[in-house]
């Protein structure tokens, strides 16, 4: 039999490579890199060479599952449809629409994010819809929404190749995103200044020309010292600022306050070294700042972001190829998934929920009322689970392991009266359901996903779901129908003809028009050729805004009793909760274990050497694995990935949260370890 090759996207990073499935016998047997795509351009990253590994895992779904005291039992779907579509409507009825809470997916399609937060705010009348943006580019929406009226990447992932001097701050691209980081090479090949700003010696930082290694959570000192400087020495692009930007006057007394002196005692980094930074991120013509969960999982994330946006607006470094502001984004669809209204206080295309005629609109269009409250986002849907939230409707998300201080987690979740997670595995959150729904993989379906770069891309489907599994199109259509909504779309494509006539910057997109080239939004209408670039002569907010940020340090800082800095993150082989990774036999061979990242010095105090069993404590919990001695992190620090179920990092974490979007301070908390001396592992 002829093997059939199917064009398509890959399912892990926010990048969207391209990637070509080899179909065989009504199964996925390869993975191939798409020579022709505009982003990866025939290279993939070692994570989209195995895509296709956990398709056909046995451990998939495959039929409704019901929970029976302990146990699961498998149920036919319209069973499992009308049981679901009952729970929701009694608990709605007994305690009202915002009694229901539901977690939509950055691993799914546009067009099922649409459906699903559709099926919320119609069927409930609540905006308790979020998913897991908020617990990592939150800050991203609400910072540069402030200060240039986009939470959206400046400019194209190409554009790097061509910078002059390219900032990174808290990011490990080359493990996380490794094909951007592709680019990110072709520049310095070509003269650019490479500057890492990490706590860590990542493996970007050990490749740049600059590594400032900053105490954990002093982003904003350091990049306040730098503007002074900048303004001190006359570099501020002053054309630019009048021409383009409001707030300067308040923003320049602001940064009286910061002179480079206070910043470097905070931030550790010299006070020369921060000038000769800021003189080379000014002085190159084009000059592009990078950025990822080091910069936004913070307490005052959002104010970390609005930092970058002030620096690259002060230089006049934006709003222009081959410079700007670029936010890597970490799942394959959680710019599409926000783009949707996946967003306790926005529908699709960012419009505010407590707009009047905003709500006038989306009311008239969907044929019911709607309410102008913002809803609860993750955090508190967990927090207030058993008491103001009744149910959760959960698709394709895992905060049983990605939220911060997942015992609480746990906790919340056995109080739901009634839980459903849609997934393609029984994930860890899925085994707290009360109702299990077996969905279809990135190979298994039809629609579109929007990539860091705002690039909306076509995902074709390749082989059929497993068993009874479904599409999560298919499913939100049946339950939609069985609670009384007209969801009858026939075709993924009819629900993009909704999305465009309701969100005027993807107004021109259609599936007609995404070629393997995609287009990038803004797409105002048919015709239009998407935009590689934004605010190329005026911000979406008209003019640029200086905001002051609100420097707030780490909550938990290092003490006699927790001495030392804990901070998680991801690793080059395995991507988020491990669901999808940690079932690919290629990537288990590459890192099959937990580990934690202690510096010889801290170790040799404590007595550790690498391969050791240690546990971890913070104030929330304990977690148990194995040292890896490295002086990739400072004396007093620890780094743990946290991708592994039997060594939960996020049981460590600390909730607290930034004041303005809600994202968990996951980067910094205060921890202590000890060599195990039994091997009990505490979960």
């Amino acid at each position: 039999m002829n093997p059939e090759f199917v064009r398509t996207i890959c399912p892990y990073c926010g990048t969207g490579c391209g990637v070509i499935l080899r179909v065989e016998g009504g199964a996925v047997v390869g993975t191939y890199p798409d020579k022709g795509h505009p982003v990866s351009r025939g290279t993939l990253c070692i994570k989209g060479w195995t895509a296709h590994e956990f398709i056909h895992n046995p451990d998939r779904l495959t039929t409704p599952l019901l929970r029976r005291g302990d146990r699961f039992a498998e149920i036919p779907w319209d069973e499992a449809i009308s049981l679901a579509a009952e729970k929701l409507a009694a608990l709605a009825e007994r305690y009202g629409g915002d009694a229901v809470g539901g977690l939509c997916s950055a691993k799914c399609t546009n067009e099922e994010n649409y459906l699903f937060q559709k099926l919320m705010r119609t069927a409930f009348r609540t905006n308790n819809v979020d998913h897991c943006a908020r617990l990592c580019h939150a800050p991203t929406a609400a910072g540069m929404a402030q200060t240039t009226g986009s939470g959206a990447m400046t400019n194209s992932i190409g554009d790097l190749a061509g910078a002059e001097c390219i900032l990174i701050v808290g990011s490990n691209a080359a493990e996380s995103h490794p094909i951007i980081m592709g680019e990110i090479y072709k520049g310095a090949d070509r003269g650019a200044s490479l500057i890492v700003v990490d706590p860590r010696r990542t493996t970007v930082a050990r490749n740049a020309d600059i590594h400032l290694r900053i105490n954990p959570g002093t982003d904003i000192p350091l990049l306040c010292g730098m503007m002074r400087h900048i303004v001190d020495a006359g570099l501020h692009d002053r054309v630019f600022i009048q021409e383009r930007m409001d707030g300067f006057a308040e923003f320049k007394a602001f940064l009286d306050t910061w002179p480079v002196e206070k910043a470097s005692r905070e931030c550790g980094i010299g006070a020369d070294e921060i000038r000769r930074v800021a003189e080379i991120y000014r002085q190159a013509k084009d000059a592009a700042i990078v950025y990822c969960m080091g910069i936004t999982q913070h307490a005052c994330g959002t104010a970390n972001v609005q930092a970058i946006c002030d620096l690259a607006m002060l230089c006049g470094h934006i709003g222009k190829a081959h410079s700007g502001v670029y936010p890597l984004r970490g799942q394959n669809n959680v710019q599409g998934s926000c783009d949707m209204g996946g967003l306790p206080n926005v529908y699709p295309g960012y419009q505010n929920v407590s707009d009047p005629a905003v709500q006038e609109k989306f009311q008239k269009a969907w044929g019911r009322e709607l309410s102008p409250r913002p809803g609860l986002t993750v955090t508190e849907m967990i927090g207030a689970a058993g008491k103001e939230i009744r149910a959760l409707y959960i698709m394709a998300e895992n905060p049983a392991v990605s939220d911060p201080d997942v015992r609480h987690v746990l906790e919340g979740l056995a109080k739901l009266d009634f839980l459903i997670v849609q997934d393609i595995f029984l994930t860890e959150t899925a085994r707290c359901a009360h109702l299990v729904l077996p969905a279809a993989c990135f190979a298994e379906k039809t629609g579109t996903y929007t990539n860091t770069e705002r690039r909306f891309q076509l995902l074709c489907k390749a082989v059929d779901p497993p068993g009874e599994a479904k599409g999560d199109f298919e499913i939100l259509c049946l339950l939609a129908k069985a609670l009384g909504l007209d969801f009858s779309y026939r075709h993924p494509s009819e629900v993009m003809e909704e999305i465009a006539a309701l969100a005027p910057a993807y107004g021109g997109i259609s599936f007609d028009r995404l070629t393997p080239a995609g287009l990038q939004w803004p797409c105002p209408e048919p015709g239009h050729p998407g935009t590689p670039f934004l605010h190329e002569h005026t911000f979406t907010r008209g003019r640029g805004l200086f905001v002051v940020p609100s420097y707030t340090p780490p909550y938990e800082k290092p003490d006699e009793e927790f001495p030392y800095y804990l901070s998680t993150g991801r690793m080059f082989a395995h991507y988020h909760t491990g669901t999808m990774t940690r079932r690919s036999p290629f990537l288990n061979r590459e890192l099959a274990e937990p580990y934690a990242e202690i510096n010889p010095e801290d170790a040799r105090g404590a007595g550790i050497v690498a391969g050791d069993r240690i546990r971890i404590t913070s104030r929330r919990g304990t977690i148990v694995t194995t040292a890896r001695i490295t002086d990739w992190v400072d004396k007093g620090c620890i780094f743990a990935p946290f991708h592994f179920t039997e060594a939960r990092a996020n049981i460590l974490t600390n909730p607290v949260v930034d004041p303005i979007c809600k994202i968990p301070e996951f980067k910094v908390c205060a921890v202590k370890m000890e060599k195990e001396r039994h091997e009990k592992q505490e979960r």
